[in-house]
């Protein structure tokens, strides 16, 4: 069964106006977020002022949805679990690092990349088919780790220096989540929670089944 808070979401009788703001991704497993922890050590200590994201809200994105009316909420659990019971767990691993305009740093994803875009793409039509709109990006596959002050650009291209000869583990994907987000305490604070989650079960190459 998944773990779930959308019967919490449903009990509150949200009014017609009542939105969260969700978003479908993948989560390390605790071994690579350590290891990536500590190579982020150095940039830590170098940049405390940077809005470093808590290592336990570190996921990867594959369709961000924005803000959905709450009771739109329950129309996604059908085609998510769908969609994760029909596949695998993917093997990836976190590496490197880089910036978006100078404002966001995150690490890079390896591995299973073309197994990574596909299942984005069953994301994104098993969503569609409920009629949820978003705003169909283009998937780049990353793990975000911090955003800049305004007055401090100069922090995050220097953070992702140090993390170029990153190369971390591989580990499999256990579970599609889908999460939502909210403004914690202090500006530009963040945090996550699981709304539900499904564990890959589909057929391993080769025809076995997983789990």
């Amino acid at each position: 069964m998944p773990s779930s808070d959308a019967s919490a979401l449903q009990s509150q009788r949200p009014r017609p106006t009542d939105t969260v703001r969700a978003f479908v991704a993948l989560a390390p497993p605790d071994g690579a977020k350590d290891e990536l922890r500590r190579a982020l050590r150095p940039a830590y200590d170098a940049h405390p002022r940077l809005r470093w994201n808590r290592i336990e809200d570190w996921h990867i994105t594959l369709l961000f949805l924005g803000e959905l009316p709450v009771d739109t909420v329950p129309l996604l659990s059908a085609p998510l679990a769908a969609c994760a019971a029909r596949r695998p767990p993917l093997t990836l691993a976190l590496r490197g690092g880089g910036h978006f305009d100078g404002r966001v740093l995150w690490s890079g994803i390896d591995g299973d990349l073309a197994e990574l875009h596909r299942l984005a793409a069953e994301v994104r039509a098993g969503v569609r088919a409920q009629g949820v709109p978003f705003e169909d990006r283009a998937l780049r596959p990353h793990l975000t780790l911090a955003r800049a002050r305004r007055d401090d650009p100069a922090s995050v291209g220097l953070a992702a220096d140090g993390l170029a000869g990153f190369s971390g583990r591989a580990w499999r994907t256990e579970r599609l989540h889908l999460v939502a987000s909210n403004f914690g305490r202090g500006p530009g604070v963040i945090r996550y929670r699981d709304v539900a989650a499904w564990p890959f079960t589909g057929p391993e190459p080769g025809g076995s089944a997983h789990g």
